[in-house]
């Protein structure tokens, strides 16, 4: 295709109002959830080509393959991960380790819980970790919430440390060029700091009044935690392949390597691995069950959000907003990174924060020029994916961690409502936001 692609909208439109009626339509349906949010996303990307807002082949260049690629892998090596046991492990170890103390477990949990997010992502890790801890509330006979509300944050938190374990982060990263590093040294700093003090509320607000009687402590430290090691073998083999994934993650930009490339090489040799001792038919039924278990909705909601927003880029429409934007904060950065910090939080408490990020991400880099270059926006980038992560704690329909830890509980028979989950989630967010908001000011300008 020779030179930048021009809309061509059916009966006349203009194509940023099209394109940006599209968008709107689409976050519409999927707050309301009105159907599935992957259904919406390919629907709303079907739309904007059938109307002449993309073509097909410029549609396919408006998807970020890196980040589709880097998910799927991580998917995968969670996916194979968790059949070995480990996180149920790690659940009831670390309850043991503090001998059964209701506050002091609910401290480890949230540690444990915020350390395996940044190190796979935050969904997979509430998922394993939530059934485990209402086992283990359960046996000590205290309020399960408490434990669950503090998981929600912690993965939150936790998932903003790296670029692999919130997909804002992994979106950001792959369409900016940051790397693994660019997260540990910019944002892991304030996200540990947000993690200290989120613990110390949690324990001001339950953790302080938790009291369990000395039969059910026993009851727990009576658990055996080794035995939740179904498969060492494969607890083996995937330690030894997340440790070489994690390793290529630090070391991408000398070895020139794509996050998708170290993710997806590192889920095809476990796979590899893990079939390698099956015999008989079972391989291919062991493959065929990994791959049932990526979140293939999340996958193909990016795909069809990529070409939506895509449609907006090309229509010109966020270069004019850019040019707001930077009019908006009379030229200053700090004031830019103010506003994106405070702006991302409020949107990702309300709504999902993944298609947001994907619409600023174009916007921001059209106010490059304008602020100096590509150099001089970088503190915007964590501006964004603090305020885009760390804001999804603000609700109960923020993030799909806080959505899936809730699913977990009502199933269980324990209440999680909205307003319930906004009295506490509300403050503690704004504290995390405004201790960002500190951070960037100290470090960036």
């Amino acid at each position: 295709m020779n030179g930048p692609f021009v809309p061509h909208i059916a009966f006349g439109l203009a194509p940023t109002w099209v394109s940006l009626a599209v968008l709107a339509v689409a976050y519409a349906a999927v707050i309301g959830r009105l159907a599935n949010r992957a259904v919406v996303a390919l629907i709303a990307a079907a739309v904007v080509i059938l109307i002449g807002g993309l073509d097909q082949r410029e549609a396919i260049r408006g998807i970020d393959w890196d980040t589709i690629g880097l998910l799927v892998g991580m998917m995968v090596l969670v996916a194979i991960v968790r059949r070995s046991g480990l996180f149920q492990f790690i659940a009831v170890w670390s309850a043991q380790r503090v001998k059964a103390n209701p506050a002091a477990i609910l401290l480890m949990l949230q540690l444990a819980t915020a350390v395996l997010s940044a190190l796979l992502n935050n969904v997979s890790t509430v998922l394993l970790m939530a059934p485990v801890t209402l086992v283990v509330a359960e046996e000590l006979e205290v309020a399960a919430y408490p434990f669950l509300f503090a998981e929600i944050f912690a993965s939150n938190i936790g998932g903003t440390a790296t670029l692999i374990g919130d997909p804002p982060n992994i979106l950001i990263a792959s369409q900016v060029g940051l790397d693994f590093n660019d997260f540990l040294t910019n944002a892991a700093p304030v996200v540990v700091a947000i993690m200290a003090v989120q613990a110390g509320l949690v324990h001001l607000v339950w953790g302080r009044f938790m009291r369990a009687a000395p039969e059910c402590r026993a009851l727990v430290m009576g658990m055996n935690a080794p035995g939740l090691i179904t498969d060492r073998a494969l607890l083996r083999r995937s330690g030894a392949v997340l440790a070489a994934v994690l390793a290529a993650f630090v070391f991408a930009r000398p070895l020139h390597l794509e996050p998708a490339t170290i993710a997806l090489c590192g889920a095809a040799v476990l796979m590899l691995l893990d079939n390698r001792r099956r015999r008989g038919g079972e391989p291919a039924d062991n493959v065929h069950n990994t791959f049932a278990e990526v979140e293939w909705s999340t996958i193909f909601f990016f795909v069809g959000i990529f070409i939506v927003v895509h449609a907006v880029e090309v229509s010109g429409l966020l270069g004019i907003m850019a040019e707001r934007l930077v009019g908006l904060t009379g030229g200053s950065v700090a004031a830019a990174g103010s506003l994106i910090l405070w702006v991302a939080a409020a949107l990702s408490a309300v709504f999902d924060n993944i298609p947001f990020v994907a619409t600023m991400i174009p916007l921001i880099k059209n106010t490059a020029a304008a602020f100096g270059g590509p150099n001089q926006i970088e503190p915007l980038w964590w501006s964004l994916a603090l305020g885009a992560c760390l804001g999804g704690n603000g609700t109960l329909i923020g993030a799909s961690a806080n959505l899936t830890v809730a699913g977990i509980a009502e199933r269980n028979g324990i209440r999680f409502g909205f307003v319930q989950y906004l009295v506490h989630g509300v403050p503690m967010t704004l504290i995390s936001i405004a201790i960002c908001q500190l951070y960037i000011w100290l470090r960036y300008f």
